[in-house]
């Protein structure tokens, strides 16, 4: 995984650890970790951080380039 992304696209946008971390319902430590590949980020805190920075998990982890996300998919739409 490119854990550069994460710390680069959250410093892109001038926010620290602590504002990530609350949005995860985790700790500054924890995320601290998962910035530095120390532990790996369940896929459900990447769906939230790949939502509130408008990019896709893809984009997040190094598996693409391309900032744009996705389509949502019609089985996500409730």
């Amino acid at each position: 995984m490119n854990i550069n992304r994460l710390k680069e696209i959250r410093e892109d946008r001038d926010i620290n650890q602590q504002e990530i971390a609350e949005l995860l319902n985790t700790t500054q430590q924890q995320y601290s970790k998962y910035e530095l590949g120390v532990q790996l980020i369940p896929i459900d805190r990447l769906n939230m951080l790949a939502d509130f920075y408008n990019t896709s998990i893809d984009y997040l982890i190094g598996r693409t380039d391309e900032r744009r996300p996705y389509k949502k998919s019609i089985m996500n739409k409730k």
